[in-house]
């Protein structure tokens, strides 16, 4: 039953779909723009379906890190709001022409954006997704399966209801943004192999989930990924820039996959640095956990285990780790970072050009908290997460990230000898 009633979901989002690949920009903004109105004009609705939500994950024993993400507050839903409506103002992406040129043969070929098609998003904890990923996909011409956690089951479904009950009032055909309302396991096992229906899965949640979709999915995946997220303080580091950066990058919003899970420290400076950085950052109340020559500079931290520079905390702790110089801090990085944001504090052009050219990350700064990894701030309106994969989108995964390509061909009678 669970089944037929997700592919009923998958022939409406490929009717949709279909539709929307079409659709002039003007329709798909003029719903964008209603979704973020109708946000705004129910967050009486929303506020209490998240209420519902929140007790909940308490009476369940949800983490700290997960009630956090799980939060909405007038605030929130603004921004949720606010988001749509600045990816209503976001250049159109569908039938940009990409290039094109004239073969031997005197045939015209050119290359252009078009819709992926289905989305499929399953995610966790985060009821905002549900607005920011339905916004993305319906301005790029997609149509979306949201399968969110149980965790935000009544938050994401009002949203959900809200958003495409207002789309639908402004010609975005039905099917465009669909909802799995089921907290059954089941449906996420069903999506990740409707190949005959979606044309993409991304998922947005913790390793448990993302280990299931890559070991289980037959439809094609794209990962967002874990955020094990570093800091190097080189030794010309500019000691409040360095402060600065490094409380930012772990304490703005812990719980986010861009927050910084280790701080490095060239030897050159820990001396000197490291007493200031480490007091900040514990008055901020963050627990730190240091190798032994950090704990011999800062003896209040706890002991790093092997596990600490492997672990995505996602809460105020931070492991710390004395390196000899770049290239250790480089080999660290490259060794235990998830491929997602990266960041060197230094005053040495040589040293930040290194770690540009060095580190194998989506997002690599020089001088910046990693925190800006985001696909507002990168200037994409919203994203569908940060993926750290290399094949067809990596990084903040805005407008141009959900469309493939369409090579158009005119000829003349041509034929091929």
């Amino acid at each position: 039953m669970l089944k037929e009633q997700i592919y009923e979901l998958g022939k409406k989002a490929r009717t949709a779909s279909r539709i929307l690949a079409t659709a002039s920009t003007r329709m798909k903004n003029e719903g964008l723009i209603a979704m973020a109105e109708a946000l705004r004009v129910n967050k009486g609705e929303i506020l209490s379906a998240n209420r519902l939500d929140l007790e909940n994950g308490h009476s369940t024993g949800l983490p700290e890190p997960m009630l956090e993400r799980l939060l909405l507050n007038e605030k929130r839903i603004d921004e949720m709001a606010y988001g749509l409506d600045k990816t209503a103002d976001l250049k159109d992406p569908v039938g940009e022409v990409l290039g094109a040129w004239k073969n031997r043969q005197g045939l015209e070929i050119g290359r252009t954006r078009v819709p992926l098609g289905v989305i499929g998003i399953v995610y966790e904890s985060r009821p905002n997704v549900t607005a920011d990923a339905a916004g993305l996909c319906l301005k790029s011409g997609n149509s979306v399966i949201l399968k969110g956690g149980k965790e935000a089951i009544n938050s994401n479904r009002i949203i959900a209801s809200i958003i495409s009950s207002a789309a639908r009032s402004r010609g975005i055909p039905e099917g465009a943004i669909q909802f799995i309302d089921s907290t059954d396991r089941e449906s996420t096992a069903i999506l990740m192999k409707m190949n005959e229906y979606l044309d993409v899965l991304i998922p947005r949640g913790g390793k448990g989930l993302k280990e299931a979709i890559q070991q289980n999915a037959t439809v094609p995946v794209i990962m967002t990924g874990m955020g094990i997220c570093h800091v190097f303080i080189d030794e010309t580091a500019d000691m409040p820039m360095a402060v600065n950066i490094a409380v930012n990058a772990k304490v703005s919003r812990p719980s986010t996959c861009n927050s910084a899970e280790t701080l490095l420290i060239h030897e050159k400076c820990a001396e000197a640095l490291l007493p200031s950085v480490a007091k900040a950052l514990e008055e901020k109340g963050v627990e730190l956990r240091g190798d032994e020559r950090a704990r011999t500079i800062w003896p209040g931290m706890k002991r790093a285990s092997m596990e600490d520079w492997a672990t995505e905390y996602l809460d105020l702790i931070m492991s710390v780790k004395v390196v000899k110089g770049l290239e250790e801090a480089v080999d660290h990085i490259n060794t235990y970072g998830t491929g997602h944001s990266e960041a060197i504090v230094t005053e040495n052009y040589s040293s930040s050009s290194r770690f540009l050219e060095a580190v194998d990350a989506a997002a690599v700064y020089v001088n910046a908290s990693t925190r800006f990894t985001d696909g507002g701030e990168f200037g994409f309106g919203a994203e569908m997460g940060i993926s750290t994969q290399k094949l067809h989108a990596r990084g903040p995964m805005g407008l141009e990230q959900l469309t493939s390509v369409k090579y158009i061909i005119r000829g003349h009678g041509q034929i091929r000898g």
